[in-house]
């Protein structure tokens, strides 16, 4: 779809106006704010781990209890998110993180954007180094764990958005509350690209490499609560399996990535309704029934913005409304204005460098994207085979060390370069990597995979 003056005036009525008055002024603003054009120039990273209080059990390093939230409060200090410290300035760290809280108390560092990869790792293993100090000032350990094999899934954050979430998803499987409480990721987010050609190659080389990376880096094969089954990534597991719709986008079905993620995005169904009379806690609605944000039941953005809904919500959608809608989207790859890989699990120690600094020498060049398309060409879309299996299956195994070796080749830097090639030899022997974690452990300064 071309750039035509028609679409750039309904995106900007948008952008100033925050009024919707159709679907094609939805799809063309969500085309022009979440795949932003420009020569792709910064990458960014968001590290996620499990919290527990006081001393790790023998029984298991994540079987200690979660920290109450008001201790994660007091030991963040400026530093805490107003999702649990209403009052807080909510400062970055020195080297440009924010923290926040996931709902079942794991606690994220989202980093600064960064010109490359080096400065980025370097900038989030000192704030990295600073969260584990100020958690530690009350007796709060973080678990470089990504998912949490000895804990039920137990709801801390009691935001309208996340009871929400727990009611849709509770109706769907257990997977939501799992996914919500129980498993940390390793993010990653590059620019979307230069021009549409530019974003459509990108976005395509993320979601090809993504099941040999998966499996590359998978390492959570337990998680408490999950059903029965022997998977390398249960917490990727948990993701795909908790809303196909919220989850896994027909991306096969789209000539182009742009207008089809426009138009998936529309017709996902609503996660939540943001009622600002019902943030202090549950509310009736005048319906007789605890409703908070919780929308009518499979009703998308699409019915909501063309006044199917406008009996039970009484009002119709605006820009910020359609803004959050689209942070309740959970693919693979979620379109942000850059592009935020998702399927990477939490990394043991120090260890989470090592895919920063794979994507980002996967899309160092127009060249090595095509050649990283090539390559992976024969596992797109196999992601629940990539979940389970891992590097135990050896077509994914012979994939993802194909892939490996290509970011090797064309790492930013000679450490880059050392890392990745040691991660490839790692998965040429079939081993997960939590079979580096006293080593990653040793570089974090902590032992094993408790920080």
């Amino acid at each position: 779809m071309a750039v035509t003056l028609e679409h750039s005036e309904l995106v900007s009525r948008v952008i100033h106006d925050g009024e919707l008055n159709s679907r094609a002024a939805a799809e063309a603003y969500i085309g022009g704010v979440c795949f932003k054009q420009g020569p792709p120039t910064l990458i960014g990273a968001e590290l996620e781990w499990l919290t527990v209080q006081g001393e790790c059990s023998a029984s298991g390093p994540s079987a200690a209890p979660r920290p109450q939230l008001t201790a994660l409060a007091d030991a963040l200090g400026p530093y805490a998110p107003r999702s649990i410290a209403p009052d807080s300035p909510e400062l970055a760290l020195p080297g440009g993180s924010r923290v926040t809280i996931e709902p079942g108390g794991q606690i994220e560092l989202s980093s600064a954007p960064f010109a490359d990869a080096a400065q980025l790792s370097t900038s989030l293993r000192d704030d990295a180094r600073l969260l584990r100090e100020l958690l530690e000032s009350r007796s709060i350990r973080t678990v470089s764990l990504a998912a949490d094999a000895d804990r039920r899934p137990k709801r801390l954050l009691q935001l309208p958005r996340y009871r929400a979430m727990e009611q849709t998803f509770a109706g769907i499987g257990p997977f939501g509350k799992l996914m919500m409480c129980n498993t940390a990721a390793t993010q990653v987010s590059v620019d979307a690209g230069a021009d549409r050609a530019d974003i459509a190659a990108r976005w395509t080389a993320l979601y090809a490499i993504g099941p040999a990376l998966l499996a590359a880096f998978a390492c959570s094969p337990s998680l408490r609560g999950a059903p029965a089954g022997e998977w390398a990534s249960q917490r990727m597991r948990a993701w795909l399996r908790l809303d196909n719709a919220r989850t896994r986008p027909p991306l096969m079905d789209w000539a182009d990535p742009i207008l089809g993620y426009s138009r998936w995005a529309l017709d996902v169904p609503l996660l939540c309704v943001r009622r600002p009379e019902d943030t202090a806690g549950p509310s009736t609605n005048g319906h007789g029934a605890d409703t908070g944000w919780s929308p009518p039941p499979g009703a998308t953005f699409a019915d909501w913005l063309t006044g199917a809904l406008d009996d039970e919500v009484g009002r119709r959608p605006d820009r910020n409304d359609l803004d959050y809608h689209l942070t309740t989207l959970f693919p693979p790859v979620r379109a942000s204005g850059y592009l935020e890989v998702r399927y990477i699990d939490a990394q043991p120690g120090d260890s989470w460098t090592v895919p920063i600094h794979v994507l980002d020498a996967l899309m160092s060049s127009r060249t090595v994207v095509a050649e990283a398309i090539a390559i992976a060409a024969p596992l797109a879309g196999h992601w629940l085979d990539a979940a389970r299996h891992g590097l135990a299956d050896l077509d994914i195994r012979s994939v993802a060390v194909e892939l490996l070796s290509l970011a090797a080749a064309n790492a930013a830097t000679d450490e880059a370069a050392r890392e990745i090639e040691s991660a490839a030899e790692r998965c040429r022997s079939g081993h997960r990597p939590a079979a580096d974690s006293a080593a990653a452990g040793a570089r974090a300064g902590g032992s094993g995979t408790v920080s």
